[in-house]
């Protein structure tokens, strides 16, 4: 194993399982090498049906440059309505071409707008919205721009063959070998990494929403605002790192809001929740403050702090050989969901085992044909933590985080019971080397630049 990025190490990923050199390079150079396609999974009805019963309208829409949480904004802004009622089942980057399910309450379809960047699908009708995780996964196209060492690739995805347990599946093949005219220079190939939150979990440039999570668990809602509102990165432009190292040495809010730019609305709405305090804002006002964001935001903090508690677990687990693609004593596994669409591998972590050391065996050969996956926490309210060797590193990471699962019965959108997650995503990975494009599929919830990381071994902001 090789050591990560400074950047990840600050965000629990310590350790890249590849030991080649990277291919060096970077993503999103234009949008169009970004390109994100929704595996869905949501079933609607048609668009004569009773809107009483069927009151969201569900369409499919093709975003260019725009983050999800900007197009909601734009979308709810043009129908006149709260962008609560808009719905999505997962949130996209804004430099991709990116196509997802989205639902409006109470929409009909000569409502939708004309948005630049923007291509609508209308789907027909829905009893309920769009809820996160309304997906089976997504597909991946991305092209890597001016790789050092392209040929590299090669290599590391036999590492990462290896590393996903995979043995003779899905050895590498010519994808020439598929096609009848035999033109196709590339490779398809099963890989394995570890199943990581992406730097883009935490904040690409300005890792920070795990910090706010984690003193939210504490119940220091001062301490969640400031981590937002101060903080400055290097990466950020200088106006804005004026702008935060005020409000951190000065808890100016008025003059604060002079201060930072229009773009930074988050930022905004909680300066202007401190600004019309009278006195010196209390806990309570500090948790209206975070409480001005959208709930999903919300929602992220917390569940950033979940996500860093897991790639520490993750990290410590590769550092102390134990396996990902398979169990040990004491693990807990999820099963496959059989819903799946054909070629993904879905965990199901609605459906745990505890493995006692009668069970190693037995569940040893679900992991290897993907029925089963080995898991850690996101802990929560429910979460229950392993046995074993795992169980010592899960308890040992929350010690050292001065976290427990009860941290978490916390007011309105910051509550989580928690869940588990699987340790290992696998794939198949078609690759060419001319230009360097990868192309794969990911269950929900797992990170493409997880998968890149590997390949170019650079700093995560050149991953976007």
């Amino acid at each position: 194993m090789r050591p990560a990025h400074p950047t990840e190490q600050a965000v629990g990923m310590e350790y890249y399982v590849s030991d080649a050199d990277g291919a060096g390079g970077r993503l999103r150079e234009d949008d169009e090498h970004f390109r994100v396609r929704e595996l869905e999974r949501f079933d609607t009805d048609p668009l004569d049906a009773s809107t009483d019963a069927y009151p969201h309208l569900v369409f499919r829409a093709t975003l260019r440059g725009w983050d999800t949480n900007d197009f909601a904004a734009r979308l709810s802004d043009a129908l006149g309505v709260s962008r609560e009622r808009v719905a999505w089942a997962g949130t996209k980057d804004k430099y991709a071409v990116t196509t997802q399910l989205f639902s409006v309450y109470g929409a009909d379809p000569d409502d939708l707008p004309e948005i630049d960047g923007v291509d609508l699908e209308v789907l027909g009708r829905a009893g309920r919205s769009l809820e996160f995780g309304d997906l089976a996964g997504n597909e991946f196209e991305l092209v890597v721009s001016d790789p050092a060492a392209p040929d590299n690739a090669a290599t590391i995805t036999d590492e990462l063959h290896a590393f996903g347990g995979l043995g003779e599946q899905g050895a590498r093949r010519n994808r020439s070998d598929d096609n009848e005219g035999g033109d196709d220079d590339g490779t398809s190939t099963s890989i394995g990494v570890p199943n990581f939150f992406g730097q883009q979990r935490f904040g690409s440039r300005r890792p920070v929403t795990h910090k706010v999570g984690l003193a939210v668990a504490r119940d220091d809602w001062e301490g969640a605002v400031m981590a937002y509102l101060g903080n400055p990165t290097d990466a950020e432009p200088a106006g804005t790192q004026e702008a935060r190292t005020f409000v951190d040495e000065t808890r100016d809010w008025q003059e604060a809001l002079d201060r930072f730019p229009n773009r930074l609305r988050y930022e905004r709405a909680m300066l202007h929740e401190l600004a019309e305090t009278d006195g010196e804002p209390d806990s309570e006002t500090f948790r209206a403050a975070l409480e001005r964001v959208p709930s999903n935001l919300q929602r992220l903090f917390v569940h950033a702090a979940q996500s860093y508690a897991f790639n520490r677990m993750l990290s410590e687990r590769l550092d102390r050989g134990l396996p990902f693609d398979r169990p040990v004593e004491g693990d807990v596994v999820c099963f496959a969901d059989t819903d799946a669409p054909a070629g993904l591998e879905l965990p199901d972590t609605d459906r745990l085992q505890r493995v006692d050391e009668r069970r190693v065996d037995s569940v040893t050969r679900h992991c290897e044909r993907g029925r089963a996956f080995v898991t850690a926490p996101l802990v929560g309210t429910e979460t229950a933590l392993a046995d074993g060797e795992q169980g010592e590193i899960e308890r040992a990471v929350l010690d050292d985080l001065e976290l427990a699962p009860d941290d978490f019965d916390l007011p309105g959108e910051f509550h989580s019971t928690g869940t588990r997650r699987a340790i290992l995503v696998r794939t198949d990975l078609d690759l060419e080397t001319d230009p360097l494009t990868l192309e794969f599929a990911l269950p929900k919830g797992s990170y493409a630049t997880v998968v890149l990381r590997e390949y170019l071994k650079v700093d995560p902001v050149d991953l976007g």
